[in-house]
């Protein structure tokens, strides 16, 4: 049945349980001397508890290890700062190179206008080639808010501006031109540039510039005693503070890099123009599915049961036989229309759904699956009826791929609401490969999930298992109690 585990062996179905009555042996007092030593074999760590307890010198060499994996990684961070600095050097170089040779070419004793000629010339190169200097800023800006997110601990989103041209309009030089120039987090990125070449790489690099400072002044033949204390001294403490410090350059990174609130404002409006467009595309084709199978099933079915009533009325005093038989046609086709009907209705918003919420609802559907569905659920109260009808949806769509497509045996329903998210966890034993660019199965669930601001991740290698995680922000509401 689905919901459980492993079926366990039960004595009732075996042939012989009943028959077979088997002598209980007499258990007999402890002394005392074996009560002290049960107690004893008890308080005693097991040799299995006493080989996995840490040591206080493997918790030390855990320390050490992560401080210095965290200085080596602000080492590392020096790369995007000096790569950053040097590219905008050498674009100062460039525009300055062109400036200068331009002066160059001038001669006092040519007209004014080979000089404006020459201008010109000047400003609309440097016209053309900014822009895409600054693009060329783009992907150490990117670099920085990914490793400030990864190694810093603090996430910075993307703060670019959508492009015009993404949604089907023309994308020519000049929308381009403006699209990036207006832009505040093209200039920002620049700033960025700027900042972490000339200071911004201090706080990563302290730590192992400290620790280097350390390990020389121990190792240096002519150092003072009071030299050498005071460089360790020096070298434990960076060491000690690399993940604050870490820390405080994501932050300084956020402040130039993350989105402002103009355009935190704008991509949100995007979002939700977009999310609205695929809502009412999903909206639309459900009711065309809806009206496909009213017109193709009940509303079949009624018609016939309809003319095979009208042949009944006709001939049920001349040949009574045949036209019971046509009136037992007819309750079968009405039984079959019920049916259907019922089907759709579930398809639209399943009763269990309504009356008992998101738990019960999966329940029901894993005891419809073919496959072995194992449910975990701590949801204590009620979601509003589109959030549970998204999510009810979207894990019926996430089990019929895995039975489809997965080859799975067994799979694994996990419910969550904690910090203001629903979360919904499916993971299946398949064959995994699932990526939502290739199918249209996870990309509606995206859209689906999209509506109310809720994220879809993937994670299926070649091979398996597939875990597929949901998120949907809102308010749980408690479940209603009467007192009579």
């Amino acid at each position: 049945m689905a919901g459980q585990g492993p079926d366990r062996p039960d004595t009732a179905d075996r042939p012989d349980a009943a028959a077979t009555s088997w002598p209980q042996p007499t258990r007999q007092a402890p002394s005392p001397q074996q009560t002290r030593q049960a107690r004893q074999a008890r308080q005693a760590p097991s040799p299995q508890q006493t080989r996995h307890a840490p040591s206080p010198l493997a918790e030390m060499w855990d320390w050490i290890r992560g401080r210095l994996v965290v200085a080596g990684r602000g080492l590392l961070l020096l790369g995007p700062a000096v790569t950053g600095l040097a590219l905008l050097a050498a674009v100062l170089s460039l525009l300055g190179l062109v400036a200068l040779l331009a002066w160059k070419a001038t001669d006092p004793y040519q007209t004014q206008e080979l000089d404006l000629i020459t201008a010109m010339a000047v400003f609309v190169f440097w016209l053309l080639m900014t822009p895409i200097f600054l693009l060329c800023f783009r992907p150490i800006a990117r670099l920085s808010r990914k490793l400030a997110g990864q190694w810093c601990g603090v996430p910075i989103a993307a703060p670019y501006l959508p492009r015009p041209w993404a949604s089907g309009g023309k994308g020519g030089l000049r929308r381009r031109l403006t699209w990036l120039l207006t832009d505040q987090a093209t200039w920002r990125d620049l700033l960025w540039v700027i900042v972490n070449g000339l200071v911004g790489w201090i706080l990563p690099v302290v730590p192992a510039g400290v620790l280097v400072l350390g390990v020389t002044a121990v190792i240096a033949p002519y150092a003072q005693g009071e030299v050498r204390l005071l460089a360790v001294a020096v070298a434990v403490g960076g060491t000690w503070a690399s993940p604050w410090l870490m820390r405080g350059y994501g932050l300084l990174a956020s402040s130039m890099l993350a989105p402002t609130q103009h355009a935190e404002l704008t991509l949100r409006v995007d979002q939700l123009t977009q999310t609205r467009s695929e809502a009412l595309d999903t909206g639309a084709a459900e009711i065309r599915r809806i009206e496909r199978d009213l017109h193709d099933g009940a509303q079949a079915r009624l018609v016939a049961m309809g003319m095979t009533l009208d042949a009944a009325g006709q001939i049920i005093d001349t040949n009574p036989d045949a036209a019971r038989a046509l009136l037992y046609e007819a309750r079968d086709a009405s039984v079959k229309a019920l049916a259907e009907l019922r089907n759709l209705v579930r398809g639209i918003h399943p009763p269990i759904l309504a009356d008992r919420g998101l738990a019960d609802a999966f329940r029901a559907l894993a005891m419809d699956s073919p496959m072995r569905i194992h449910l975990a659920s701590d949801l204590c109260g009620r979601a509003s009826a589109p959030i549970e009808s998204a999510a009810y949806f979207a894990v019926s769509e996430l089990l019929a791929n895995v039975s489809k497509h997965a080859e799975a045996r067994e799979t694994w329903i996990d419910l969550r609401y904690t910090d203001g998210m629903l979360r919904i966890g499916v993971t299946d034993n398949g064959h995994g490969g699932a990526d939502p660019a290739r199918g249209s199965g996870l990309r509606g669930i995206e859209r689906r999930l999209a509506a109310f601001d809720g994220v879809l991740a993937v994670s299926s290698p070649p091979g398996g298992p597939t875990a597929v995680t949901m998120e949907i922000p809102f308010e749980l509401s408690l479940p209603k109690t009467s007192f009579s």
